[in-house]
């Protein structure tokens, strides 16, 4: 049973800017690219910070009581002063389950992706969604073949699976218990499900 990674979902086209790039340039190229964050990458492709929106506003514009250490980026002129370091980063082998999770508890909008500390992509948000686009016939496929028949060997005769926006309907009656607690737990796991009811049967009880 495979389980989508972050390197299969990202986006690899990065805008990225060397440790000496001027304020200004930074500013333009992220207005050009209507990007709200920019990565800082060393000449060895390392990633070394990120210069966000927020490291570009002058301290006056801020709140006073966000004022408070940020005295020096009000007078950074290049990336490597107005940049916030350590950037939060994901590896790029991490499942989507888990690089999700890592999203919604960070609440920030895109992890950027390493493979042995240099980058090599960026995840953002919309790349996750972008999965459960998926068409229904295509997830039910895969539920048939990968969970179904590659992993529980199970009979095409003793299962169905029905898929409808994303939710899918396991029904039948499988070989043991175990299976059909395995059955939902490994379509869950299938891009693009969005909810599992799983409704299948057993003939022997293996958990006694």
């Amino acid at each position: 049973m495979r389980t989508l990674t972050v390197g299969e979902v990202m986006t690899r086209d990065v805008c990225a800017v060397p440790p000496d790039a001027e304020f200004k340039d930074v500013a333009v190229l992220m207005a050009r690219r209507q990007i709200s964050a920019v990565p800082v990458v060393g000449a060895d492709g390392t990633l070394l910070g990120v210069v966000s929106e927020a490291d570009l506003l002058p301290t006056e514009a801020l709140p006073r009581h966000a004022r408070r250490g940020r005295q020096h980026k009000a007078e950074a002129t290049r990336a490597r002063e107005l940049m916030t370091a350590p950037a939060r980063t994901i590896e790029i082998g991490v499942s989507l389950p888990v690089a999700a999770g890592e999203l919604a508890a960070s609440g920030l909008r895109r992890l950027f992706v390493v493979d042995g500390g240099r980058l090599v992509g960026v995840l953002a948000r919309r790349d996750l969604l972008g999965v459960f686009r998926r068409a229904d016939e295509q997830i039910k496929a895969e539920i048939e073949t990968e969970v179904f028949g590659q992993t529980l060997l199970a009979s095409p005769d003793c299962y169905s699976v029905t898929v409808r926006g994303g939710q899918v309907l396991l029904l039948g009656r499988i070989g043991r218990r175990s299976e059909v607690a395995a059955a939902g737990e490994l379509t869950a796991l299938v891009p693009g499900v969005v909810e599992v009811c799983n409704r299948l049967d057993y003939v022997w009880d293996d958990d006694r």
